[in-house]
């Protein structure tokens, strides 16, 4: 019988359901518990996927538990990780893994001295779309990447989410709340980063929330919402990257890699799948249609494939097997270091060396991905 790692859940939230729903598409992990501090929550979730709902405390100390996933508010990461540490779990963190440098190094300590594991999203990087990019660029297809640009930009948040008020606060912001998709993908596919500049700004003080349940409430505006960046890396290659939840409309690529024989145009670093197209000089191609990866499937609405909770999944079979996971702890920290670098530098205008450095992840190829299918 193939080994599992027993899965516990804190914060009973929107995105707890993709996890269930997800994890027994794969092997080595079975959901076992749920908490939340809202134990309304926590019961409507255990009973909605057969699973104990239980105090944090209770979950901390279950013999079946081996990680514990950390969904709760951006805010609460860091408190809520360092809880699950100490008790000897290994935790897998949705982003941001933290909000600043200390915290994450602090983390990373006391797993050290647990001899535990610490795991983050997103793990959208390890989608199909964005492992044949990484392949083209291991492979030199567009010769030297010098440049590329980004592109995160929508009107915001509270159109449609039932409490927006975190994305506006301390700790959201598109930066932090959308940001560690893109900022990984170019980690991984690129390499660490040197450095970062950015211009910063918010087109409102306060947001009108227009979703049904609290419709036509304000909340204050803490953070900011529009961000202008220059990232460079260590291999010399220098983005543009905005960041904007003032925009209605534009007509912008998500990712761009500009090479010295050509351009890569990436997809959405938000989902697992979609077009990559690349141009080699004159010509254009369309190429995602020849990769066979299974994390570029569809699977879900809207035409997308959205394999949310393959980093953990990636991450219990890797302890399984006593081999480096993929979104690991030094990843996670560097994409901190790099969006509150961001932050920092549209607050005191200047550019803002990096703390920290990490390798890239090792490539998820065809055939290591489908081991991980159940």
């Amino acid at each position: 019988m193939n080994k599992k790692l027993g899965i516990g859940i804190v914060g009973c939230g929107n995105i707890s359901s993709y996890y269930i729903k997800m994890l027994p598409f794969f092997k080595g992990v079975e959901v076992k518990a749920c908490s939340d501090i809202d134990i309304h929550a926590a019961n409507n979730c255990a009973s909605e996927f057969g699973i104990r709902a239980e105090k944090i405390s209770e979950l901390l100390k279950a013999d079946d538990i081996d990680i514990i996933v950390n969904l709760t508010v951006p805010k609460a990461h860091y408190s809520v990780s360092k809880q699950i540490l100490e008790a000897g779990k290994h935790v897998y963190s949705e982003k941001p893994f933290v909000l600043s440098l200390q915290e994450g190094k602090d983390l990373i300590e006391i797993a050290k001295s647990k001899k535990c594991r610490i795991g983050s999203s997103p793990d959208t990087f390890l989608g199909g779309a964005h492992q044949l990019a990484r392949s083209l660029v291991d492979s030199n297809v567009i010769g030297k990447v010098s440049s590329g640009t980004c592109f995160i930009q929508s009107s915001g948040m509270e159109m449609w989410h039932p409490n927006p008020d975190f994305f506006y606060q301390p700790g959201g912001g598109p930066i932090l709340d959308l940001g560690p998709y893109y900022i990984t993908n170019l980690v991984q596919l690129l390499g660490p980063v040197k450095r970062v500049g950015s211009m910063s700004s918010s087109a409102h003080k306060y947001r009108t929330i227009t979703s049904e349940e609290r419709y036509g409430e304000k909340i204050k505006v803490e953070t900011p919402t529009t961000i202008h960046s220059i990232i460079e890396f260590i291999s010399g290659a220098q983005f543009t990257f905005v960041s904007s939840w003032d925009v209605w409309h534009h007509s912008h690529s998500h990712m761009e890699l500009y090479g010295i024989d050509g351009t890569i145009y990436i997809p959405d670093p938000n989902f697992f799948g979609g077009e990559v197209r690349i141009t080699n000089k004159s010509s254009h191609a369309n190429i995602s249609k020849d990769w066979e990866h299974p994390f570029s499937t569809i699977n879900a609405e809207d035409d997308q494939a959205d394999y949310r909770s393959l980093g953990l999944a990636e991450m219990a079979n890797s302890i399984i097997q006593n081999k480096n996971h993929r979104c690991s702890a030094e990843l996670a920290l560097h994409v901190v270091d790099i969006m509150t670098s961001i932050l920092q530098s549209g607050d005191e205008g200047v550019f803002i060396n990096l703390e920290t450095t990490c390798f890239r992840p090792e490539p998820l190829g065809v055939d290591e991905a489908e081991t991980l299918l159940a």
